[in-house]
């Protein structure tokens, strides 16, 4: 029976004194219903790390938190929980990188049980990554004007001067084209020894094929997307490397169909990072996940998808949206919370750099550097995302040594 169908004192019968002892009904003269047994934390797919409970060499001792109804018995795996009312709470200690965790009750209703699989971040530290999507113009500019190093181009002397300040490493998601007539294959390939000089702090990345359209990828054909990431893929191989190549970890506007999901997965990513934000009430440039799991990265540094391998993250600061007096305040509630504060996931765009460019930003080099400049002053080392697990060493998931 549908809630709205029903009057309000019959469902405040059933809401009130039913609940009270842990079962409910819609109606009057509705059979009665055991509340469903619920794992309420950690979340299903949860990336958990030291701040989320005691840490030590045996695992990581967290406490497992829910409802389950008010006159069962509870265990959480295997261990006999705490009841407070519908509530009821255990201590489990992690000892594997995924670990199952299981919620039982028993009572007059019969037996429920809720299973859900956690990931155990066992050798996080705190950790920054920078990307910057949408580049093309840089690789343009080298094409045509034939500079002896690539470090003649600004764009990248500038990236190598945060680099030797602060040791950062850069991503640059990379497109096909520019739009007007160059592609990367007329990008040389006479600078593969530079490339492979820098290749410990310099990636590139799969992007897009092109900026225009918007939103290429939200509902094309998982093929389309793959074709595109193979194209780029071949071309930076051939102008730069296997040691500069890298899994992208942000395909353009941050959307592709779920059913893309595994075909990038089989490509070799690992970690997709978009804002997980609502737009006028709709959640976006969230690769399409689900309200429910959009809501929970909207607050924590990632979450694990268990049916496709993938990690997502939640990107912290764009920075040619913040300008450099709200960087700082924007980063710093971040790092007090536990949820948020162990990954910085930094990134901007290439083409604020450019003074030809139509929203050019004067002061785009001062942002990056108030951002890293705060990131390394509170700690947070520069990784790679692919690397590792979340750019940590460790086991990647699905390796035998991550059981």
């Amino acid at each position: 029976m549908n809630v709205g169908s029903i009057g309000r004192r019959d469902f405040l019968i059933g809401a009130t004194t039913g609940l009270a002892f842990g079962y409910y009904r819609l109606a009057k003269g509705d059979p009665w219903v055991a509340m469903p047994t619920m794992i309420e934390w950690p979340f299903n797919g949860a990336v958990l790390n030291h701040r989320h409970g005691v840490q030590a060499s045996e695992g990581l001792e967290i406490v497992v938190r829910g409802l389950a109804p008010f006159s069962d018995r509870v265990s959480v795996n295997g261990q006999p929980a705490e009841r407070s009312g519908h509530r009821f709470s255990a201590k489990v200690r992690l000892k594997n990188q995924v670990e199952e965790i299981v919620a039982i009750s028993e009572g007059y209703s019969g037996r429920q049980e809720h299973r859900i699989r956690v990931l155990w971040d066992r050798n996080s530290i705190p950790r920054y990554r920078f990307a910057i999507d949408d580049n093309g113009f840089f690789l343009r500019d080298i094409a045509q004007k034939q500079y002896q190093s690539l470090f003649d181009c600004f764009y990248l002397e500038m990236l190598r001067k945060f680099h030797q300040k602060y040791g950062t490493k850069f991503v640059l998601n990379i497109y096909y084209t520019t739009g007007d007539g160059f592609t990367l294959r007329d990008f040389p390939d006479r600078y593969r020894g530079e490339w492979a000089d820098n290749a410990d702090w310099l990636k590139l990345a799969f992007h897009a094929y092109a900026d225009k359209p918007d939103r290429p990828y939200q509902y094309a054909p998982p093929e389309k997307v793959i074709a595109d990431l193979e194209l780029v893929q071949e071309q930076i191989l051939r102008f730069a490397g296997e040691a500069t190549y890298c899994p992208t970890t942000i395909i353009h506007w941050g959307m592709v169909l779920p059913a893309t999901l595994p075909a990038l997965a089989r490509k070799g990513i690992r970690v997709l990072s978009g804002y997980f934000r609502k737009l006028q009430g709709v959640w976006d440039v969230n690769y399409h996940l689900d309200p429910v799991r959009c809501e929970y990265l909207a607050g924590h540094d990632a979450l694990m998808d268990f049916d496709t391998g993938i990690v997502f993250s939640k990107i912290d600061i764009v920075c040619n949206t913040v300008p450099p007096d709200n960087v700082i305040p924007t980063l710093q509630p971040l790092a007090e919370d536990p949820n948020t504060a162990e990954i910085m996931d930094l990134m901007t765009h290439e083409q604020y750099f450019w003074p030809f460019y139509d929203h050019y930003l004067p002061d785009h080099a001062e942002r990056l550097d108030v951002a890293l400049r705060w990131v390394t002053e509170k700690g947070y080392k520069p990784v790679f995302f692919h690397e590792g697990f979340l750019g940590v060493p460790g086991d990647p998931i699905g390796s035998p040594q991550a059981k």
